[in-house]
């Protein structure tokens, strides 16, 4: 059957929802555009592009996440900005032997909904009051405002999930709490306004991804924990 939509239907099926968290930012942002028109019209077309900007950034894409045994896909999308073996916080409850972090940083243009990286039951939430530092910086594991998730997979697996906040990110909202049972891929959080999300993989586990490489919230495969293949190396052109 040939496709006989229009071309609004067809951009309309491009777009992504909004999230309904942020339909009460979109709202604030177009009723502030309003106020400019009546201020000065100039003013109120960048408040119409600023709404327009606030419903790009709560967009809820559908994702399609692959379900194999083993596999730790992103909680978010964004850069890896870091992948280094550290020993895991302690509010994480992981013990004091490393674990290779792999850290994704949000900017303000990436889709900020969370997922789950593996299914299990979320076995421990702590949040951790702090500063807002840069979340790029390495310290912004420790001293930023944080919300740590412990996920237990098959065969006992332990996966550490970190949502921190940055200099923008002032806001971590999880709709998953201690005690859920969730399923890959499955949104649990959102963060407002720009972060980073920190996954700690069990011991001796490696990455799959590498510093620089984009990653895609339940989709990109982050680890495989049911094969020995050992850290990839990337270029960038």
């Amino acid at each position: 059957m040939a496709d006989d939509r229009t071309l609004l239907q067809t951009i309309g099926a491009t777009l992504a929802p909004v999230h309904p968290d942020g339909y009460k930012f979109v709202a604030a942002f177009g009723l502030v555009a309003l106020i400019l028109f009546w201020v000065w019209q100039p003013l109120g077309w960048i408040g119409v592009v600023l709404t327009l900007w606030c419903a790009y950034f709560f967009r809820n894409p559908e994702r399609a996440t692959p379900i194999r045994k083993g596999l730790v896909v992103s909680p978010a999308d964004g850069r890896v900005s870091n992948i280094q073996s550290v020993i895991p916080p302690s509010e994480l409850e992981l013990g004091s032997e490393p674990r290779i972090r792999i850290s994704i940083f949000l900017s303000v243009l990436d889709v900020h909904i969370v997922r789950a990286p593996i299914a299990g039951p979320i076995e421990h939430e702590v949040y951790t009051p702090g500063r807002f530092l840069n979340a790029e910086l390495d310290k912004a594991s420790e001293e930023n405002e944080r919300r740590s998730l412990v996920i237990r997979g098959e065969d006992d697996t332990q996966i550490g999930c970190v949502l921190i906040a940055g200099l923008i990110a002032r806001r971590i909202v999880t709709f998953r709490s201690q005690g859920h049972t969730v399923r890959s891929g499955e949104r649990i959080g959102l963060v407002r306004f720009g972060s980073r999300a920190d996954i700690y993989l069990p011991p001796g586990r490696a990455a799959l991804v590498a510093v620089g490489q984009r990653a895609i919230g339940g989709e990109t495969v982050l680890a495989d924990l049911a094969s020995d293949e050992g850290e990839r190396e990337a270029r960038i052109d």
